[in-house]
């Protein structure tokens, strides 16, 4: 007789149990179908708007590699070819000075 209740009381017990882990379940889908739908609405439009931004940057970049950085390169050269070829004919006169 005892034993019968104790049984009857873990049925129920487990049944109540499983009603729980039933809603807490359903409770977990909805959160992640939530998070789903926030990472498709606003990560994604983020993750796009990074991408154009570096894509800006590397135009910017290229620009000013073109406009600023290749002529002065250029400039630099030459005058360092200049300075060099300089540097050569005085140091042929002084050895022609001096011989």
């Amino acid at each position: 007789m005892i034993l019968a209740a104790i049984r009857d009381v873990a049925i129920a017990l487990l049944a109540i149990e499983s009603i729980v882990i039933g809603v807490l379940l359903a409770i977990l889908l909805v959160q992640v179908r939530r998070l789903v739908r926030m990472l498709r609405e606003e990560v994604a439009p983020l993750l796009e708007q990074a991408n154009d931004t570096a894509s800006t940057v590397q135009g910017t970049v290229n620009l000013v590699s073109h406009t600023v950085v290749k002529p002065l390169v250029r400039v630099s050269s030459a005058a360092a070819g200049v300075r060099q070829a300089t540097r050569s004919l005085l140091a042929i006169k002084r050895r022609a000075k001096g011989a």
